[in-house]
């Protein structure tokens, strides 16, 4: 038997218990999630006979999760939740998080506690389990302040089938309580509500997530130090920092592995705790939700609790978290502003409610000091920056957008492979030259243009901009391939992938980033605990 739960506030993850016995009689119910009871084989063979005969009598059998009654399991009770065809060419792995959602949902719903969950293995997905095990974890999360109110999560316990081999056993189980307890932290922070996660209390969730781990916290919070090193982020923050509790974080959470240094990341998150548009206020009903403007920050903090519980040996990773409230009021940041960023580019504000390239620019600026003097270097800004994003490639999917160095690396698409194998998906976005010159400056008063007047719905290349936006004020134009110092750098927008409003964060594209840095074989070693 394994139980593992979360070692810090909102304990989210059941007890799991890996089962190599279908008839184990601890569980009160078995769900199945495959594309054809062909591969119910083996130990589960007792399975297929009763689903079999189900099956000649409900049509709907295929299509929905159904329940079915049976003396093959001690429970009695077995839940076949089919995950429709997979080998047509818009077939993807997460046919198996739908089905494996869908049946754990009508699990719930049949009053049961302790389910077994069955995913035999996919030829075509190698990753299926293991899609499907945190597809139904996504499911029984519950938010941060209904924890905290005392309500406890829908299941006891939670079984898991495998085959025999314990060692694979070992390896998936703490992979996906790795994903998971990361996943939890950026739901937690990114979906909680705007008092719930103030900048100040995300610093402590996070000093509480990180104690006696291997990541390092730090913060800056003092008004004098924001304003002189990072003046960007420091404007966004005037109107926030007249109310104590509004007021600014620069949130650092730092991991060094214990061997030699082969790979360095650099991560900035947009933390947005609350966004009212600013002065360019957000009018017409369309404030609604945006608490979850910090999904970008939440997204890079749960990233990092993965690289605590696996502690790639090899691997230093600096992520940095602009929690900042977007407020409106007599101090206000304003559009016509020109302020001089930490690079000494001199920025023109065209649009209050682009507060998000504006806190991340200046510390983009100071992790690329950083990466100059770092082995191997990549930088990353995670956001929830653009409508347009969602616009563009629709409300499930990642977009990441790389500059010549990270190009001639593949990163975009190393990651969208990771993506695609994990059902964490991305699209591929590209800088053109036009971004560049949208984000030039109009006078001779200003070197760069921080935004036009429009949303970026109605801006041509509304995602794509903000990209050359970032690099051009952080100083990162001078690191293109036709330097003699390239640094490589992605930029992840996740205004899509987030999650929906009304409803629950996915934690994107945390997944498909471990799956990249830290998963992929012939990448860096890792060390996480047995089992």
């Amino acid at each position: 038997m394994a139980t593992r739960e979360t070692s810090f506030g909102n304990t989210n993850i059941p007890e799991i218990i890996p089962v190599f016995d279908i008839k184990d009689a601890t569980f009160d119910i078995v769900v199945v999630v495959t594309d054809k009871l062909e591969r119910l084989a083996g130990n589960l063979d007792t399975l297929k006979v009763p689903l079999e005969n189900y099956s000649k009598i409900d049509k709907a059998f295929d299509k929905q999760p159904v329940l079915i009654s049976t003396d093959a399991v001690p429970s009695g009770r077995v839940i076949y939740a089919a995950t429709g065809p997979l080998v047509r060419d818009q077939d993807d792995v997460r046919r198996f998080a739908d089905a494996a959602a869908a049946g754990i949902k009508r699990a719930l719903s049949a009053g049961c506690k302790r389910p077994l969950f069955v995913c035999p293995n996919d030829e075509t997905f190698q990753q299926s389990r293991m899609v499907s095990n945190l597809a139904i974890l996504q499911s029984l999360y519950k938010p941060i302040e209904l924890h905290e109110a005392g309500k406890a999560l829908e299941v006891d316990a939670l079984g898991l089938w495998f085959s025999a081999d314990q060692m694979e056993t070992n390896k998936i189980l703490n992979d996906l309580i790795a994903l998971e307890q990361g996943r939890i932290v950026a739901r937690d922070i990114g979906g909680s509500d705007p008092e719930r996660m103030t900048a100040a209390k995300v610093l402590a969730y996070l000093e509480n997530a990180f104690k006696d781990s291997s990541v390092k916290v730090s913060a800056i919070s003092d008004v004098d130090t924001l304003t002189k090193e990072y003046p960007l982020l420091a404007a966004v923050n005037r109107a926030a920092n007249t109310v104590e509790r509004h007021k600014a974080r620069l949130i650092f959470l730092e991991y060094e592995g214990k061997q030699e240094i082969t790979k360095t990341l650099f991560i900035v998150g947009k933390g947005i705790t609350y966004d009212t548009g600013g002065t360019d206020i957000k009018a017409g009903g369309v404030m609604a939700g945006m608490h979850r403007d910090k999904c970008g920050a939440a997204a890079a903090a749960g990233f990092m609790k993965v690289i605590d519980s696996l502690k790639p040996d090899h691997l230093r990773v600096v992520a940095a978290l602009s929690m900042v409230r977007n407020s409106v009021g007599e101090e206000s940041y304003v559009a016509d502003e020109i302020i001089t960023s930490r690079a000494g580019v001199r920025v023109r504000v065209g649009n209050t409610d682009a507060e998000g390239r504006m806190v991340m620019a200046d510390v983009l600026c100071h992790m690329k000091e950083k990466a100059l003097e770092a082995v191997n270097p990549q930088l990353f800004t995670i956001a929830t920056l653009t409508g347009h994003a969602i616009r563009a490639v629709g409300p499930d999917y990642s977009i990441i957008l790389d500059n010549g160095p990270a190009r001639n690396l593949n990163t975009a698409q190393n990651i969208q492979e990771s993506g695609e194998q994990y059902g964490d998906p991305f699209e591929i976005s590209t800088i053109r030259r036009e971004d560049y010159e949208f984000h030039k400056g109009k006078s001779e008063y200003e070197d760069v243009l921080q935004c036009n007047n429009s949303p970026s719905t109605l801006t041509n290349r509304g995602h794509q901009t903000p990209a050359a936006f970032l690099i051009m004020a952080s100083g990162l134009d001078k690191h293109g391939k036709d330097s003699s110092q390239p640094l490589p750098y992605s930029h992840i927008d996740i205004a899509g992938s987030s999650g929906p409003f009304p409803g629950l964060p996915t934690g994107a594209p945390i997944v498909a980033l471990s799956a990249a840095f830290l998963f992929q074989q012939n990448q860096l070693t890792c060390k996480s605990e047995p089992i």
